[in-house]
């Protein structure tokens, strides 16, 4: 089993180089960069991948709902673990002994009938596919089909260049209906919160601030986040598929902004530059006329000009992550922080001659 296992590895990599067909290790994980059936984006529009690709492996058949990111996930403000947790790159989900049977035929079919494909490709090719037909199982235990299904790797498409994407090299394996498999990042409902948490859609708002964009040195500038804008956003992960019904809401929600001037000529409110949820949920408070001379609860005073130009706000939301699954399962996530830069000008106050 080891060494057909390394085989196919090599087989993978030497392959998949030439841009040749997928092969059996991992012929049911998308391996073409920005690949998968992408869905709708944006808030309520959804994001998933599903169903086969036009070589004849299988993505996930994982569903993802609410506010979800888009297919370019580069662009599209990723939730920032604040530890060096990450959500999986990859994970195992079941198929039906039928499909697996078609899929690693067909891929069997498509390697040895190829006269690009070099010979150990079709020695490793062949390997695989006696493992489930005529070695260790019999026939895809399509015979066993009612009683349980095969459980394939699959990846994240938006991450197949994250070393992480590789690391579910089991061969596919099969599990009773009703059992829990015994391999790190089998599908559950805590695995699907943490996939969830990776397609989460954060608000591409700034912070706002009075006075708006132009301040005076000297002058406090006011800063807060808009709780029409800066509120609770949710994913839910679902899969419905081979028997297993399972889901899983993921839900973010802002507990602090930190802000940095972009000089060291400033000072912040409150000092350490981190303004904490209020007990109403808000962060900061909105400046109101007669609020002039006041110290803002949150906000950032510059102390010289910024000339010609404009310095560099860096405005940080962290987001306390937490979760709901199938069966009553949840808890909580690591926080997780996004932050955008925004221009502001500092003018000189103007002396007024008499």
């Amino acid at each position: 089993m080891h060494a057909v296992k390394a085989g196919v590895r090599l087989m993978l990599v030497s392959v998949t180089a030439t841009g040749l067909a997928l092969l059996p290790a991992t012929a049911f994980a998308d391996k073409r960069h920005g690949g998968g059936s992408q869905g709708g984006q944006g808030g309520g529009g959804g994001y998933h991948t599903s169903g086969a690709q036009s070589d004849g492996s299988l993505t996930s058949r994982i569903t993802f709902s609410g506010s979800t990111r888009g297919s370019d996930a580069a662009a599209s403000n990723p939730v920032t673990p604040v530890s060096d947790w990450t959500p999986p790159a990859c994970w195992y989900e079941p198929i039906s002994a039928e499909e697996f049977a078609k899929r690693t035929e067909a891929g069997y079919d498509q390697v040895v009938n190829d006269s690009a494909q070099p010979n150990y490709a079709k020695v490793a090719t062949a390997q695989y596919r006696d493992i489930y037909k005529d070695g260790k199982y019999k026939n895809y235990n399509l015979k066993e089909k009612d009683e349980g299904n095969w459980w394939v790797a699959v990846q994240d498409p938006s991450r197949l260049d994250d070393l992480d994407a590789w690391n579910c090299d089991e061969l596919p394996f099969w599990v009773k209906n009703g059992a829990t498999p015994e391999v790190k990042n089998a599908v559950t409902p805590q695995v699907l919160a943490e996939l969830a948490y990776n397609r989460i859609q954060l608000p591409t708002e700034d912070v706002t601030l009075a006075p708006k964009d132009s301040t005076k040195v000297n002058l406090p500038t006011w800063a807060w986040l808009d709780d029409t804008a800066f509120k609770k956003v949710s994913v839910t992960a679902s899969l419905n598929v081979a028997g297993l019904d399972i889901r899983a809401t993921t839900t973010a929600k802002p507990v602090a902004l930190k802000l940095e001037p972009g000089t060291g000529d400033a000072e912040t409110y409150p000092a350490g530059g981190v303004c904490e949820v209020n007990a109403d949920g808000s962060i900061g408070a909105a400046y109101a006329e007669g609020d002039a001379d006041r110290t803002p609860p949150c906000g950032i005073k510059y102390l010289r000009s910024s000339g010609n130009g404009t310095f560099k706000l860096k405005a940080t939301v962290t987001w306390q992550i937490s979760w709901t699954g199938t069966g009553g399962a949840g808890g909580d996530l690591p926080d997780g922080t996004f932050g955008n830069t925004q221009d502001v000008t500092v003018r000189e106050i103007q002396a007024v001659n008499r």
